[in-house]
């Protein structure tokens, strides 16, 4: 097999086909990448990879032609039927050679990933997952072009039918869609031979809410197994479809002439039993989600709750399922996968317009979610799912991330509940507000929240599972400060924030004094260059490990506390009372008083050495329960702009926080995942300079090399 593949591959170095191969190749996916990766600036080369599928249908023909057929037309062929090596190993070489001119540009593409990190953000396990689809659709497209070439010994007949079969194979499924939209058995037959469809299975294209269409790449078992199977399939054909010229019309032959028959018709069973097989398996076991934003990936507060459900759960699609949102599907069918309790529907909007009317009296978008149990029902609007952005240079509107695990796990988990926790922001002293971000993580938690003024009402409300004080500029009165404290003396849970103002705030500090701490007030400034973030007061605190920290405390993770201040906590246990610090400084923190100019960031007379204490859960024992206090001295912390450098972690505390409040065991809050990366900035010399190699210079200096290998070959 090793002498057959060594003379095949020379073979073709030895013509001007190899080169010529090789050069057409290189020439078309460096002109497509020099637009889409160079000009467009996109991370993702699986774009290039598509736009030139098409290659197939002209180089895999030019390529396997000659490789049976010129050996039946010129009578080798019976060398091959006589030979000591089988004829398995013989068709085994051939088709290694082929496969060795293909992969050769392809280690050339393998490069091209590292070369556009240079400028940006690669997504480096799409980018090679997306060359491993386009390997194995041209190894398996130059398996055909082989048996094709078995078949007759006319050399030009081979090529137009290996461009007529990979061409059907192309547009396979737009010859589905034609014989029926919905599918039948004739379309199920005709997508075994539908190799662009197992292909988008780890490279598909998308439209999004927007109608903007992006890529998504999955690690996909069951298009491998395809591609290989067909690979082995053809090879096994194409070995048979050798053999057979050895038998006569003799007893015997007609024997091994049936066998063969069997055998074919064994192996063709085998390869759609595998698929069959592979099809068949969860997608869990079979598909691995690299995209760089996990898109399909669940997360564990999403397995833990669904696996835990002892209720059923019905979710219905608006939509019909061959028209539905590819990446809401995926997602949805992995909720299938973790529980038997879900059930998955979609209802076709055209064939039943009427049926959200039964749970809301609200227009709702195509592809909207319906969740229901026996307790309640919850709709999500598919414009909900994504998290959108407005350019407000061309006035249109871009997709910034996706939510759809983030709402699904809210929404069951709403659903199964018994009843809505309630939390009260407290108004009238000029307080911050939380931002959008924010607020839709403690609507997520399926809490219900409610702003109010203490002047109005003589206490805290009976149902408030908690109060947020959110930064007040103005102090409190005595009544109001009153008011709070009896609230946690009575087992009540606060949530208070600071933010530096001028005047003290000696009845809102007050809180802070019935659990034992106090406001060291200030501005602190980190001069550990790991726990800052660009400048000194843009803290970056460690985070203790406790259950509100639960998945922060990793490596790489971080939350910001900005001008953040600092709460004293008792060194010395203190009688009925249990202080867990959540976030702290590093001992080479200092603290800036307020009364001065800040001069530098390095300790100066009159400020404070750290460590500081800038995140502080107090509980204090009672009678029945505890009233429980969380401080934290940073307010900026809590608006979206500061989470957003720390990948939505500040976001994630609160979640954790108003977890425990819903009494969930874990939160239910997903974030929402961000959506695409950065565009590359390629200078244009540099992308003139590859077009120019990539596109000229390679292509131009493989066919010139091809020449003279065969203009001096030709001589001898």
């Amino acid at each position: 097999m090793t002498a057959i593949f060594k003379k095949e591959f020379m073979s073709y170095l030895h013509s001007v086909t190899g080169w010529l191969f090789m050069a057409f190749m290189i020439c078309l996916f460096a002109m497509y990448s020099s637009v889409y990766n160079l000009a467009y600036g996109t991370p993702y080369i699986a774009y290039s990879f598509d736009a030139v599928l098409i290659l197939f249908f002209i180089t895999v023909p030019l390529l396997s032609m000659r490789i049976m057929a010129d050996e039946r037309r010129q009578k080798t062929d019976q060398l091959l039927i006589t030979s000591p090596v089988s004829v398995g190993k013989i068709v085994f070489g051939k088709y290694l050679a082929m496969a060795a001119v293909f992969v050769i540009p392809l280690l050339l593409f393998s490069f091209l990933p590292f070369f556009l990190s240079s400028y940006g953000t690669v997504p480096m396990a799409e980018n090679f997952v997306a060359l491993l689809a386009f390997a194995l659709y041209g190894l398996a497209a130059i398996a055909v072009g082989l048996f094709l070439s078995s078949l007759t010994e006319n050399v030009v007949i081979a090529a137009v039918f290996t461009f007529i079969v990979l061409f059907l194979t192309y547009m396979m499924q737009g010859i589905e869609s034609l014989i029926s939209s919905t599918g039948n058995l004739a379309t199920r037959i005709l997508s075994v031979f539908d190799f662009y469809s197992h292909y988008s299975g780890m490279i598909s294209a998308v439209s999004d809410v927007t109608g903007n269409s992006r890529l998504t790449t999955v690690f996909d078992l069951t298009s491998i197994v395809y591609f290989l199977s067909i690979i082995v399939l053809m090879l096994f054909l194409t070995t048979q479809s050798i053999q057979k010229r050895r038998y006569t019309m003799s007893v015997k032959n007609f024997v091994m002439g049936a066998y063969s028959s069997i055998a074919t018709a064994v192996a063709v069973a085998l390869a759609v039993g595998v698929n069959l097989a592979a099809g068949a398996l969860p997608s869990n076991y079979t598909s691995v989600d690299v995209t760089t934003n996990k898109l399909y990936g669940i997360t564990e507060q999403t397995r833990e709750l669904v696996k835990a459900l002892d209720q059923d759960v019905n979710i219905y699609v608006y939509a019909a399922q061959e028209s539905a949102d590819g990446v809401l599907a995926q997602t949805l069918e992995r909720y299938q996968e973790l529980s038997k309790h879900i059930e998955v529907t979609y209802i076709d909007p055209l064939q039943d317009p009427n049926f959200a009317n039964k749970y809301t009296a609200d227009d709702i978008s195509q592809n909207s979610i319906i969740v229901e149990t026996d307790k309640r029902s919850k709709v999500i609007d598919y414009y909900d799912l994504y998290e959108t952005q407005l350019d407000y240079a061309t006035y249109s509107q871009s997709v910034t991330g996706y939510d759809g695990e983030g709402q699904l796990t809210s929404a069951i988990s709403y659903c199964i509940s018994d009843d809505m926790p309630k939390i009260y922001f407290i108004a009238g002293h000029n307080e911050y507000t939380f931002d959008n971000g924010f607020l839709t993580a403690i609507e997520k938690e399926n809490i219900d929240y409610e702003t109010i003024s203490l002047l109005e009402h003589d206490a805290i409300p009976e149902d408030a599972q908690c109060v947020i004080i959110h930064a007040p500029e103005n102090d409190f009165s005595a009544d109001d400060a009153d008011k709070v404290i009896a609230y946690l003396n009575n087992g009540g849970m606060v949530i208070m924030t600071m933010e530096y103002v001028q005047e003290e705030q000696s009845h809102y500090e007050r809180i802070l004094s019935e659990f034992g701490m106090t406001l060291q007030r200030g501005m602190i400034a980190e001069n550990d260059t790991a726990g800052y973030y660009q400048a000194p007061f843009y803290l970056l605190p460690n985070i203790e490990d406790a259950e509100e920290t639960s998945g922060l405390t990793g490596q790489h993770k971080y939350v910001m506390s900005p001008f953040a201040q600092s709460v004293t906590v008792p060194e010395n246990s203190v009688e009925g009372m249990t202080y867990t610090k959540l976030l702290t400084t590093s001992d080479k923190a200092v603290l800036k008083r307020g009364e001065k100019q800040v001069t530098t960031y390095e300790k100066e007379d009159g400020d404070i050495e750290g460590p500081f204490c800038v995140g502080v859960k107090a509980q204090k024992e009672l009678e029945s329960g505890e009233g429980t206090l969380y401080v934290f001295t940073s307010a900026q912390m809590f608006t979206d702009y500061y989470d957003s450098a720390v990948a939505g972690n500040n976001r994630q505390l609160l979640s954790n926080i108003m977890g425990t409040i819903a009494g969930h065991e874990v939160s239910v809050s997903i974030p929402v995942k961000s959506y695409t990366l950065e565009l590359l900035t390629v200078p244009a010399q540099t992308a003139y300079l590859y077009r120019a190699l990539f596109m000229i210079v390679v292509p131009l200096g493989l066919l010139a090399a091809g020449l003279a290998i065969w203009m001096v070959r030709r001589k001898k």
